[in-house]
C-alpha cells in the first residue's frame, strides 16, 4: 500500500475501508513484501512461524542421537504444546535440538528486523510490536527474547515489544479506533479475524468513552472456527461467518449490550478502498480476491442490529493487529507490527 503524504489532520478515515488517517494517526504502509536476495520468496519468509518449523525439522534430523521425541510427526503438525514439553522437560539431547532451531530462528528474525527497518517506509520506526500466534507459548516466546537481545547486541535503534493481551483477541481489539462516530455511541459491535487457518469472531466492548486509544476495550465473548481442517469452499466459508456473527449478535441482545451496526472483518492481504482484495489471500479458503466482495457476500446474511443490516468494512490483518496496541505505542513517533503467522504479516504508522 502506497503512503499517503498528506498531513496527518487533512481526513478522518475511520470507518471506510482501508483506512489511512485516524485522528492523531497516519497507516503509513502495509504488506510490504520484499524479496528475499538469497530464495524464491520474500524476506519476511524467513521469520514466519512456518519457518521455525522448518528449523526445528533440520535440528531433529541433524542433531538427535538418541530417539526422537516427536516420533516420525513432522514439525509442521506437531502442537505447540509438544514442543514447549521437550524445549523445558525433555531429555537434555532433544531439549538441545529444539534450542538450536529457537537460536536461529531469532537471527534470522533479527536479520528480517534489520532489513524491514533499513526500508524507506519503515525509516524513524521506534518500536515494533511483535503479534501473531508464535509468541504465545513457551518456545516462540524465548525465541523472541533471544531476537531482542540480538538486535540490542547489534545496537539497533528500534526495540521490539510482544502483544500484551492474547493474539486471537488482537485482530479483534484493535478495530476500535476504527470505529466511525455514528458506531461509538454504541457499547460494543462486532469483530472477525480471518486467517490462514483459524477464523475468530467477538463481540468486542471499545470503551473508547474511557480511552480514545482503545486501550480499554475487551472482547465479551468470541467464537473460532478452524476451517483448515474443514477445507470448506469460499460460499460455505461466508456462510458459517454469518451464522457467527448472527449468533453473537443474538449473545449481545441476552447480555443487554446495545450493539452497533458495525462488523469490523481484518484478513491478510491487499485491501481496497472498494473493500475488495487485490493480493495475499492465497492461504484463505477459496477465491476471495477481486472481483469477489466479502463485505457484500456477507451483508446479505446477516441480520439486522439496532434495526439495520450491519455495515461490513475491512483492512489489513496486521494493520488492525498493530493498532490493538495504540496505547502502548502513542508516544513513539513512529512505530510498526510485525504478525507471526503462516506468513510474516506488517505494517507502519506514524502518531500526528
Amino acid at each position: 500500500m502506497a503512503r499517503d503524504d498528506r498531513a496527518p489532520s487533512a481526513r478522518d478515515d475511520r470507518g471506510q475501508h482501508n483506512a489511512v488517517q485516524l485522528p492523531g494517526l497516519r497507516i503509513d504502509h502495509y504488506n510490504l513484501r520484499l524479496r528475499d536476495p538469497d530464495g524464491e520468496g520474500f524476506v519476511g519468509d524467513r521469520a514466519s512461524q512456518t519457518a521455525f518449523r522448518t528449523l526445528l525439522d533440520t535440528a531433529r534430523r541433524d542433531h538427535l542421537s538418541g530417539e526422537d521425541p516427536f516420533g516420525k510427526t513432522p514439525s509442521s503438525e506437531l502442537g505447540k504444546q509438544k514442543v514447549d514439553l521437550v524445549l523445558v522437560g525433555g531429555d537434555p539431547d532433544a531439549a538441545h535440538a529444539v534450542h538450536l532451531a529457537v537460536e536461529e530462528y531469532a537471527r534470522r528474525l533479527r536479520y528480517v528486523v534489520q532489513v524491514f527497518l533499513a526500508q524507506p517506509q519503515w525509516t524513524g520506526v521506534e518500536r515494533i510490536v511483535l503479534g501473531g500466534g508464535f509468541p504465545e507459548h513457551e518456545t516462540g516466546g524465548l525465541a523472541l527474547r533471544r531476537a531482542m537481545r540480538l538486535l540490542e547486541l547489534a545496537d539497533t535503534s528500534a526495540t521490539l515489544h510482544p502483544l500484551r493481551h492474547d493474539a486471537d483477541e488482537g485482530g479483534l481489539l484493535g478495530w476500535a479506533p476504527l470505529l466511525p462516530d455514528e458506531a461509538r455511541g454504541h457499547q460494543a459491535f462486532l469483530a472477525v479475524d480471518v486467517g490462514g487457518t483459524n477464523l475468530r469472531c467477538g463481540i468486542v466492548e471499545h470503551g473508547l468513552h474511557k480511552d480514545d486509544t482503545g486501550g480499554k476495550a475487551r472482547v465479551v465473548e468470541s467464537l473460532k472456527w478452524r476451517h483448515a481442517d474443514d477445507g470448506p469452499s469460499r460460499e460455505d466459508a461466508v456462510v458459517r461467518l454469518a451464522a457467527m456473527l448472527n449468533a453473537l449478535a443474538a449473545f449481545a441482545a441476552t447480555l443487554g449490550l446495545r450493539l452497533a451496526p458495525f462488523v469490523g472483518i481484518a484478513c491478510p492481504g491487499q485491501v481496497e478502498a472498494d473493500g475488495s482484495l487485490s493480493a495475499g489471500a492465497q492461504n484463505l479458503p477459496g477465491d476471495w480476491e477481486r472481483p469477489f466482495h466479502l463485505p457484500d457476500a456477507l451483508s446479505t446474511l446477516l441480520h439486522p442490529v439496532d434495526g439495520r443490516i450491519p455495515r461490513v468494512v475491512m483492512h489489513n490483518d496486521a494493520v488492525v493487529q498493530g493498532l490493538s496496541e495504540l496505547r502502548r505505542m502513542r508516544k513513539a513517533r513512529r512505530w510498526a507490527v510485525l504478525t507471526i503467522g503462516t506468513g510474516l504479516g506488517n505494517a507502519s504508522y506514524t502518531m500526528g
